[in-house]
């Protein structure tokens, strides 16, 4: 490499994205279009720095297979960073087998560290962990091992582990001071307030208050019945009872858990499980029919038994019934949609759509809907189109690479 590449590929390293397009802002051979692309993603420009990498990848020669492979590696991370989830999976795993198989491990595992924080992203927990598991942060440089520990923590949050995500964000802490990037240290704070910011509300005798994730986990772990609004299960300690397929079911088993210990009215369950304001013979039969379902479902935990005014849930092994709630208001609609946009980032209806396992069409009606209630906004055209809430002050939202691209 000659002095200039050396020197904008330390200041990439060292998270100084302007340093670098200081010294390479006018070359086009391919090392100097690769890191021009890296600094326009650091400085928030994806579509840029996709352009760019593109562009270094194809002006490398077929004997360079090793600097292509870096730059597939780059653009996979932008496209992430974009949430671009339709990135293609075979040409990451591809550029990962050249590096590994040409002794480059460091962007061998950062490549590997991408596949897990995709996996991560759209809800595939055990497959990020098994990928996880293969890779070693000790050998890697220390900006790296943040990355590597915010995904431990991600994981261990998803799990409701808060002990074991509170030690890696800890981890992610020192790491980043070591490697002295700002940004990076922004991206551990923001990771450690997620501990700290209310994750969900507890609905009981009436009364709802916010909950810790450590103050949900707790409650998971309790003997109490929990109607779990976040996930559409009714739980006990290690009994669970799915109705996230059966929506009346899981409205009828809410509203009796935000009753007791008292009854729920047919009027009321007619409403919250129908919408039925005005209820006629036929209503009050099928309300009769689905308690006579969620009976049988709830067995395991409780009863559901007829009061002179509607029906009550009866706890079997326990002397408490709560519901547990999103920590907004989850009864309106596209609250899903909301709770992914949430992370701060930018995505596309895409690839929503491949995060909920909807179609991209429901999709973009609740983004439509959520925008004209200035919930999310939406920047750029057709598919370039990105969707996101509105940004806190103080809250970065921009790609930081958690490794710089060599080019040897």
């Amino acid at each position: 490499m000659d002095s200039l590449i050396t020197a904008a590929a330390r200041a990439l390293a060292a998270g100084d994205p302007l340093g670098a397009l200081k010294r390479v802002a006018l070359r086009d051979d391919p090392a100097a279009l690769a890191l021009r692309g890296i600094a326009m993603a650091q400085l928030g420009d994806l579509v840029r720095a996709k352009v760019l990498l593109r562009r270094a990848a194809r002006a490398f020669g077929s004997r360079e297979s090793v600097a292509r492979a870096r730059c597939v590696v780059a653009e996979a991370e932008v496209a992430l960073a974009s949430r671009d989830l339709g990135f293609p999976a075979r040409a990451l795993a591809g550029a990962w087998a050249t590096l590994d198989e040409h002794g480059d491990e460091i962007n061998a595992a950062h490549a590997r560290l991408l596949e897990v924080r995709r996996l991560l992203l759209i809800g595939r927990l055990d497959d990020a962990e098994r990928r996880l598991a293969d890779i070693h942060p000790s050998p890697l440089p220390p900006a790296m091992r943040t990355a590597h520990e915010l995904v431990v923590a991600g994981i261990a949050v998803r799990r409701l582990r808060t002990k074991a995500a509170r030690m890696a964000i800890d981890r992610a802490d020192r790491a980043a001071r070591e490697a002295q990037i700002p940004a990076l240290s922004a991206e551990v704070e923001h990771a450690s307030a997620v501990l700290n910011t209310p994750a969900a509300r507890l609905i009981a005798r009436g009364q709802a208050r916010s909950l810790l994730l450590q103050d949900v986990e707790a409650l998971l772990a309790s003997n109490a019945v929990v109607v779990d609004a976040c996930r559409h299960v009714v739980r006990q300690a290690r009994t669970i009872v799915s109705l996230a397929r059966r929506p009346v079911l899981f409205a009828l088993a809410r509203a009796l858990g935000e009753a007791w210990p008292e009854d729920a009215t047919r009027d009321a369950l007619l409403d919250r499980a129908f919408g039925a304001r005005h209820a006629d013979d036929s209503h009050r039969a099928r309300l009769r029919v689905e308690i006579g379902r969620l009976r049988a479902k709830l067995r395991p935990l409780a009863d559901v038994h007829a009061t002179a005014r509607g029906f009550a849930l009866t706890a079997h092994r326990s002397r408490e019934v709560v519901v547990l709630a999103r920590p907004f208001d989850e009864a309106a609609e596209h609250a899903t949609v909301l709770a992914f946009l949430a992370d701060g980032e930018s995505w596309s209806s895409s690839a929503l759509s491949v995060a909920l396992n909807a179609s991209q069409r429901t999709v973009q009606r609740a983004l439509d809907a959520l925008a004209a209630a200035g919930k999310v906004q939406s920047f750029g055209r057709g598919r370039a189109r990105r969707w996101m809430t509105p940004p806190l002050p103080g809250i970065t939202t921009t790609l930081l690479l958690p490794a710089p691209l060599p080019i040897d």
